[in-house]
């Protein structure tokens, strides 16, 4: 009798609409099928529905044995890493679940069979004598991972008639498919079709797509043509049901002989003996995956990354912080930090307010800290989002050191710190060839004289180059006052600017003994940076400040009323 387990199919998850409507669709093929008892799918991340909706849909239906098969192609970090970290968190949820784990569907002849229909469809009646065949696979930091697509384009090519098959990667391993394409040209080819070696739409079959198109339209006389994935078929439902009822008999043989954590492989000799941890792999660059080199850090769960926001708007984090950012499944913001992008993240991150709104309600330090480390311990990818740059008055360390202390790993992307950002949004350089040589950034924080104040006003009134004040607003009179009595001229100028880079952006100018009574007088409110120094008369002229991609704004000079400006 057919032992009917529930199905758990797992995939790893896409930015692509198709890729998860073909998901789905093979969900439901299967299904149809009437096989097993039940069957769910869901993601580990990017796309719904999550993992821990399908658990949860088949525990709800009273089952607490299942077959736990990772939709894969090949066994590399996902399948011996990520999804296994997912299902054990799910175990955690739900005591009493059992699963058995299903082994990676290629390669297998049912997959060869496809991969050469579509390829046939895309010669479209030409013969394959003369074709060439471009297989290309993801790309995998595990050799033996990269070495299996190898394998797959040498079964590909034995006994079907092409010129020939070579294999290629969009990512993390060469040769890449410019260098395949190439390669082929050189040996004589005239046609080639490429081929994805993935199950279902994607950012990397799109990218596959657009690099054969590139390499194509620089080589006119060659013929290049881009085969389907393979895609939710009943030949793919035939080996899911496969892997379904090796995994029950116990049969979950991978290919490990040439394992990089198995085998010390030239230039992967520190994986030995080390476990398999869950990793990202770059499936996104746009929306957070994307190529991390040796030297970038990703997000695995468990740990905690330190990121800043930029000045304010949106569009001034980091490349690496929007990675991070969508990658994560905790966010923990700052007032200041760029709000907008919160309201972007992925279905179901969970976003916890750490208000942070000066003279009004705040989470403590200490209570963000234990945010952290207790969502982290979690499992969870977190991401603590700051404005501006956390080293810089940010308290970004306290958090890394407090992280750990408790033994949570941490990553710092460092942001665009508004010391310098909103002076030059409001045509300001807070350095000059010729008029400023040095810049102070200072926290007005504490006022001069403050016990607590370890800024040294009297040097300060001395130097001859920019001073930036960030969260001076309550203090900014006491330290022009403080300057003035010290030795700087009265006549300095000063730059107010609030809300720097947003629509509602606004600067003022004026002298350095008038800027407490404008900054009374105006109200002027957080986040407001000061800039003292003759830069701020390089800025004299409206006309030179730069245009940014936001209405045109006022500036306030007492002596000449307002001028409008850009920027």
């Amino acid at each position: 009798m057919t032992d009917r387990t529930p199905l758990l199919i797992v995939g790893h998850g896409t930015r692509s609409a198709a890729g998860v409507a073909q998901f789905g669709a093979l969900v439901e093929r299967i299904r149809r099928r009437d096989a097993v008892a039940d069957v769910e799918g869901g993601f580990i991340e990017l796309s719904r529905p999550p993992l821990t909706d399908a658990v949860g849909a088949l525990v709800g239906r009273g089952h607490r044995s299942v077959v736990a098969l990772p939709l894969v192609l090949a066994a590399a970090g996902h399948g011996k890493g990520d999804i296994p970290a997912a299902l054990a968190r799910e175990r955690q949820r739900h005591p009493g679940l059992r699963y058995a784990y299903g082994r990676p569907l290629g390669p297998h002849p049912l997959l060869q069979e496809v991969l050469a229909r579509r390829i046939d469809a895309a010669l479209d009646g030409a013969d394959r004598t003369g074709t060439w065949v471009a297989l290309i696979g993801r790309g995998s930091t595990d050799p033996d991972a990269n070495a299996e697509v190898t394998k797959v384009a040498r079964l590909l090519w034995e006994g079907r008639g092409y010129a020939g098959v070579e294999p290629g990667f969009i990512s993390l391993a060469e040769p890449s498919v410019p260098a395949v394409l190439e390669r082929l040209r050189r040996l004589g080819a005239r046609r080639i079709v490429v081929a994805p070696y993935f199950l279902f739409a994607g950012v990397l079959p799109d990218r596959i797509v657009a690099q054969s198109r590139e390499f194509a339209a620089d080589h006119r006389g060659l013929d290049v043509r881009v085969a389907e994935v393979i895609g939710d078929c009943d030949d793919l439902a035939d080996l899911v049901l496969e892997r379904h009822a090796e995994a029950l008999r116990g049969d979950i043989r991978m290919n490990c002989d040439t394992c990089a954590y198995r085998v010390a492989l030239p230039g992967f000799a520190d994986k030995v003996g080390r476990p398999q941890t869950p990793h990202h792999h770059p499936d996104d660059p746009a929306d957070g995956h994307g190529h991390h080199h040796h030297d970038e850090p990703a997000l695995h769960p468990g740990q905690v990354a330190v990121v800043g926001g930029g000045p304010g708007p949106d569009d001034l984090i980091t490349v690496r912080g929007r990675a991070l950012l969508d990658a994560a499944d905790v966010v923990v913001a700052d007032r200041l930090a760029p709000t907008g992008l919160l309201r972007r993240l992925r279905p179901g991150v969970l976003v916890v307010d750490a208000a942070k709104v000066p003279r009004g309600p705040s989470m403590s330090q200490d209570a963000i800290n234990d945010t952290l480390i207790a969502h982290a311990r979690a499992g969870r990818r977190v991401v603590r989002l700051k404005g501006g740059d956390p080293y810089v008055f940010g308290r970004g360390h306290e958090e890394v050191l407090a992280c750990a202390a408790a033994g949570v790993e941490t990553v710092l992307v460092p942001g665009v710190s508004s010391a310098v950002a909103a002076p030059a949004l409001a045509g300001v350089p807070v350095t000059h060839r010729g008029v400023a040589h040095e810049v102070t950034v200072v926290s007005g924080h504490l006022p001069p004289g403050h016990p607590g104040s370890l800024v040294d006003w009297a040097a300060l009134a001395r130097a001859r180059g920019t001073l930036v004040l960030l969260m001076a607003v309550d203090t900014v009179g006491r330290i022009a006052a403080e300057l003035l009595a010290h030795g700087r001229a009265a006549e300095t100028p000063v730059l107010v600017v609030r809300d720097a880079g947003h629509p509602e952006q606004w600067t003022a100018r004026c002298r350095l003994d008038e800027v407490g009574a404008l900054a009374a007088r105006d109200e002027v409110r957080p986040p407001a940076v000061f800039v003292v120094g003759p830069v701020v008369a390089l800025a004299a002229d409206p006309a030179s400040a730069p245009a940014v991609a936001a209405p045109a704004h006022a500036v306030v000079d007492p002596a000449a009323g307002a001028v409008p400006a850009r920027g």
